[in-house]
């Protein structure tokens, strides 16, 4: 008699066990798969080929961009664009100004400055002045003013000073903000936000979904391999229980 129950218990048991994995295994698929295919929506994988980001970015890096409309970037965001008077490669800089800004370089002290307030950026390369040639420049309005993290190793609107935007390129020009480095292994992270641009006017963007994103295809990956699990583990318990 009790053997008979412990065999009906246990079945009950497997069952509810074979439910709640087949269960973690379908959410699992959704989160992982979903994750990919969200990501793939929004974002682009870009490999940077110059040194003019550095340290921010060395060359050869990948980074995830989040694709955007140019209407929807900051100052301080890192940017991927492509503008014919530039060439034909898409490029990556920073945006230290946008329509109306006055921007020059350099103040007693080495720094560039916005509409004359001046901006500290610990993210250039060396010690020195924040740009190697002193230079004045007004974006026009629907222009955006980019300039690299290696100010003495970027072809950027200082180069294009004389063209007719004053160095600038229309935001409809952006393709994408980058939101991470995804390699080399050991620069892996999310992007930050400076905050020396967050006092002007329009402050800074968010960063994009990335995270969560990343989240959704961990957990995935967990509840798929959980639920996958449960069945060996369950088989096992029973021989030995036998």
């Amino acid at each position: 008699m009790s053997s008979s129950t412990e065999r009906r218990t246990d079945g009950r048991g497997r069952t509810t066990g074979s439910v709640l994995s087949g269960l973690a295994v379908a959410l699992g698929c959704v989160l992982f798969l979903g994750g990919f295919v969200w990501a793939a929506l929004i974002y682009r994988p870009y490999t940077v080929p110059t040194d003019s980001m550095s340290p921010t970015i060395a060359a050869g890096a990948r980074v995830i961009a989040e694709r955007v409309d140019g209407s929807e970037v900051r100052r301080g965001d890192i940017v991927v664009f492509k503008d014919s008077v530039w060439g034909d490669l898409p490029m990556v800089k920073r945006v230290v100004g946008v329509g109306g800004d006055k921007v020059s370089c350099c103040t007693k002290q080495g720094r560039l400055t916005v509409n004359g307030i001046p901006v500290e950026e610990p993210y250039l390369q060396g010690s020195g002045p924040a740009s190697p040639v002193g230079f004045k420049a007004k974006v026009p309005t629907g222009q955006l003013f980019l300039l690299g993290d290696h100010r003495s190793d970027s072809l950027d609107s200082r180069v294009h000073l004389t063209d007719s935007d004053h160095g600038s390129v229309p935001r409809s020009a952006v393709n994408a903000r980058v939101d991470a480095r995804a390699w080399p292994l050991g620069s892996i992270g999310m992007m930050q936000r400076p905050t020396s641009f967050s006092a002007f006017p329009g402050g800074t963007s968010q960063p994009g979904p990335l995270q969560p994103i990343t989240l959704a295809v961990i957990a995935g990956a967990v509840l798929i391999l959980g639920g996958s699990a449960y069945g060996p583990i369950a088989r096992r318990k029973g021989r030995r229980r036998a």
